[in-house]
């Protein structure tokens, strides 16, 4: 009889305990559906287009920093030196502002370089890249991916010996543009 007691006692705190958890839960969820903060969508895709090297080049301390200044619009389109022009033109595109061309010759992408004469193989380049694009071991000559490459610029500061450098990358044919012709006009005289 004591058993059956027990029993209908655990019974009772076992449905007890499942009526509030189900009764908080749908508390907790008409809260979230009527309380919550709008999110927007255009931050987390204005990330995807970012290099996300988090070089901190742009003076956020990251990509996620960044996109949320270019969504509120503290931030101008062309903010993300490593992105360059390119992905300048995207986050304008997908954010629908207009990008400002002040009409300066735009320079080349570039990506670092390491001459194998002056590589010592201290790795401190290694352990700076922040997107593995520099392959090497520790007392041998070390080599950049370029695909790989955000073109931080960090590697190139930490080298003790300045054996690697940025240098433009060659446009293909996917990255190439047709420069805009000059335009003489005539000055007037008198």
């Amino acid at each position: 009889m004591m058993a059956a007691n027990l029993i209908i006692q655990a019974t009772q705190a076992v449905s007890a305990f499942a009526v509030v958890g189900t009764g908080l839960g749908m508390v907790l969820g008409v809260a979230a559906r009527y309380l919550s903060a709008p999110v927007d969508d255009r931050t987390e895709a204005v990330i995807a287009l970012l290099p996300g090297s988090n070089c901190a080049q742009c003076g956020y301390a990251g990509c996620k920093q960044a996109a949320a200044a270019l969504v509120d619009g503290r931030a101008a389109p062309d903010v993300c030196p490593p992105g360059g022009a390119s992905t300048a033109l995207r986050v304008a595109e997908l954010l629908g502002v207009k990008l400002a061309v002040d009409g300066a010759e735009e320079a080349l992408p570039t990506v670092a370089w390491v001459d194998e004469a002056r590589c010592i193989g201290c790795t401190r380049c290694i352990r700076k890249c922040a997107s593995d694009a520099i392959v090497g071991a520790a007392k041998q000559m070390h080599t950049v991916l370029p695909d790989a490459c955000y073109a931080c610029g960090l590697c190139e500061i930490e080298c003790p010996t300045q054996a690697i450098v940025m240098k433009p990358v060659m446009p293909t044919l996917s990255t190439w543009h047709w420069p805009k012709p000059t335009v003489n006009r005539p000055v007037a005289v008198g």
